[in-house]
């Protein structure tokens, strides 16, 4: 079978032999079968994605550092997502955007979000001062009490690994 070739043969002894209990314990974590389901596809869906073999000794112990990433990356776009709900929520309801333009606008938080994962606070902030809300450096200095040489060195971190982190066109 041709699906058993390389890595993806590892993959799938893994799922034949672990997927139930994985998603148990994901199900143990959230409580919600559904929800549990789309995590531990997504975490197969992640290792799919790889490009090396799998060379795993204690298969659960891996599947749950892989589904645990999940599903802090999945608490994460929780949060964005009720955190820009709550933003809208004070807007008036003639300036409030359609489901579609929603959508479209979580999944560019998202994103903007993991490529500026792992950044320290700071520099995050001012890269969204700088991006979002249209701040001068001075301006970006004056808020977050550092100097414009610091926010220049913070603007700098954040656009390069922006860069860096975006797929080759």
């Amino acid at each position: 079978m041709a699906a058993d070739v390389g890595p993806h043969q590892d993959i799938h002894a893994l799922y034949n032999g672990h997927h139930r209990w994985l998603l148990g314990w994901l199900h143990r974590k959230v409580g919600c079968w559904h929800r549990s389901a789309d995590l531990a596809h997504d975490t197969f869906m992640r290792l799919l994605a790889r490009e090396e073999s799998l060379s795993i000794l204690e298969p659960r112990a891996f599947l749950t550092t892989v589904a645990q990433r999940v599903l802090a990356n999945q608490w994460r776009r929780d949060k964005l997502e009720q955190a820009y709900l709550e933003a809208l929520a004070h807007q008036s309801p003639a300036l409030a955007p359609s489901a579609e333009e929603r959508a479209i606008l979580l999944e560019t938080l998202q994103e903007i979000a993991n490529l500026l994962d792992g950044l320290p606070v700071p520099v995050k902030r001012a890269f969204l001062m700088a991006q979002l809300e249209g701040l001068t450096q001075p301006e970006i200095a004056s808020a977050l009490r550092i100097s414009v040489t610091t926010v220049k060195r913070y603007l700098v971190r954040a656009g390069t690994q922006c860069y860096f982190a975006m797929p080759a066109a």
